[in-house]
C-alpha cells in the first residue's frame, strides 16, 4: 500500500506513507513481542493461545494500533488526508482486514475491561473530533474510527457481530468513497456544487450516509441493533448507552456531510459557475453497493 499513498509525489503523500509505515511497523513489533513474551512464560507460540496478562495487554493494544483506536488514533486522519481516495478506500476497508482478523481469532484471550474502554473512548473521539472538519476524508476517517469502537466493544462476547459489522461497514464506505470519486468530491465546499452532476448519484450518497449514521429503516441500523441487544444480554447496559448517546455526535457530521450533498446551493452564485451533468453512466458497482447499503435490514435474523 505505500506506494500507492505516495504515488502523488507530494509532500503530504510522503509524509503520510511515511507515518503509516512506521505505525504499522511498531504495531507488527509489538504483536511479535506480546508472542514472544507468552512464549517465554508459558513455553506456548499460538498466538490463540495467550495466556500471560502481559502479553494479552501488549496484543490489545498492538492490534489496537493497526485499526486506529483510540488512543492510538493519530495516524489514521492524518494518512487519509494524505492519499487519493481510491488509496483512502483501500486504507478504511481492506487494510482493517488482517488486524480485524487478528482480533476475531485472539478475541477470548485479550483484555476485556480496556477493550471496553477503548471502545467507548473510539466512538466518543471519532465523533467529537470529526464535527469540526472540512476535509470530508478526514471526516470519512474519524467516522472509520467511530465504527472500529462499535466493533471492538461486542468482540469479547460475540465476535461474530463485529465480523458482521465490519462488512456491512465496508459496504457503505466503499458505495461512499466510490460515490465521492465519480463526482471527483475531496471538500465539504466543493460537495455543495456537485448535486447539477449526478442527481441520482447524489441522492444514493446522501441514503448512504444516513445508513452509515445507523439510522432505522436503513442497512447501518442493524449492527448497532444487534451490538446493543448483545450488550443488553450481557448485562453492559451502561456501555450500550454510552456509545448510543455518542454515535449521535456522529450523526451531526453525517447529516452535514448529507445536507451538503443534496440540498444546498451556495450563497454566491454571482461568480459561481454551475458544473455540468457528467455524461457517462454510473457504475453497475456503485449502484449494486448503494442498494447493498441502503435496503439490507429486512435480512435481519
Amino acid at each position: 500500500i505505500l506506494p500507492l499513498i505516495s504515488k502523488s509525489h507530494h509532500p503530504r503523500a510522503i509524509e503520510a506513507a511515511t507515518k503509516y509505515f512506521l505505525t504499522q511497523a511498531a504495531a507488527s513489533t509489538l504483536i511479535l513481542f506480546s508472542s514472544m513474551t507468552n512464549a517465554w512464560h508459558t513455553g506456548q507460540w499460538d498466538i490463540t493461545q495467550l495466556t500471560h496478562p502481559v502479553s494479552c495487554l501488549i496484543l490489545t493494544s498492538a492490534i489496537a494500533m493497526k485499526l486506529g483506536l483510540v488512543p492510538f488514533h493519530f495516524w489514521f486522519p492524518e494518512v487519509l488526508q494524505g492519499s487519493p481516495l481510491t488509496t483512502g478506500l483501500l486504507l478504511s476497508t481492506v487494510m482493517k482486514f488482517p488486524p480485524i482478523t487478528l482480533l476475531f481469532m485472539t478475541s477470548h484471550s485479550l483484555n476485556p475491561t480496556l477493550l471496553t474502554i477503548m471502545a467507548i473512548s473510539s466512538t466518543a473521539l471519532g465523533g467529537w473530533m470529526g464535527l469540526n472538519q472540512t476535509q470530508i476524508r478526514k471526516i470519512l476517517a474519524f467516522s472509520s474510527i467511530a465504527h472500529l469502537g462499535w466493533m471492538t466493544i461486542i468482540v469479547s462476547y460475540n465476535p461474530k457481530l463485529t465480523l458482521l459489522n465490519f462488512y456491512i461497514y465496508i459496504l457503505m464506505t466503499m458505495t461512499i468513497f466510490l460515490a465521492l470519486n465519480t463526482n471527483k468530491v475531496l471538500k465539504l465546499s466543493t460537495l455543495m456544487t456537485t448535486w447539477t452532476k449526478n442527481p441520482p448519484l447524489s441522492t444514493m450518497l446522501f441514503l448512504t450516509l444516513l445508513s452509515l449514521a445507523g439510522l432505522p429503516p436503513l442497512t447501518g441500523f442493524l449492527p448497532k441493533w444487534l451490538i446493543i441487544q448483545e450488550l443488553t444480554k450481557q448485562s453492559m447496559t451502561p456501555a450500550a448507552m454510552m456509545v448510543s448517546i455518542l454515535s449521535l455526535l456522529g450523526l451531526y457530521f453525517y447529516l452535514r456531510l448529507a445536507y451538503c450533498a443534496t440540498i444546498t446551493l451556495p450563497p454566491h452564485t454571482t461568480n459561481h459557475m454551475k458544473q455540468w451533468h457528467i455524461n457517462k453512466p454510473t457504475n453497475t458497482s456503485i449502484a449494486i453497493l448503494a442498494l447493498m447499503s441502503t435496503m439490507l435490514l429486512p435480512v435481519s435474523p
